[in-house]
């Protein structure tokens, strides 16, 4: 869910050519939900705090949030949450990514990585 230049489109293009089957939807696509309760890996990164719930995933299914939204807590502080109805969506994923602390340091470790591959050549 997301089709962004950063996330959504290079891990479509990434994951279709280790051949998996991959249905890139977004916020405006209709029926959505038809889509997202059809997939065994879902990853998100609309943009859009609390999107998917439940109701949107097949039980058992890995859920993967990247969405980094910062909202208004219910003590007035801002805080960091992901796309992913994190209580809600927990109860039927098989496998759900925390936001924060999900895929944010597992990203840190391939720059990380990256950087020391691109010195080494």
């Amino acid at each position: 869910m997301g089709a962004s230049r950063i996330v959504g489109k290079p891990l479509a293009v990434l994951l279709m050519q280790a051949e998996a089957t991959v249905i890139s939807t977004n916020i405006n696509t209709r029926d959505r939900d038809q889509y997202t309760k059809q997939a065994d890996v879902l990853i998100t990164a609309a943009g859009v705090p609390g999107l998917i719930k439940a109701s949107m995933v097949k039980p058992g299914a890995i859920v993967v949030d990247v969405g980094i939204n910062r909202i208004k807590g219910e003590d007035g502080k801002m805080r960091t949450v992901g796309d992913v109805d994190f209580d809600d969506v927990k109860t039927v994923a098989g496998h759900l990514s925390p936001v924060p602390g999900g895929v944010g340091p597992m990203t840190v470790a391939m720059l990380l990585r990256n950087t020391v591959d691109a010195a080494e050549r």
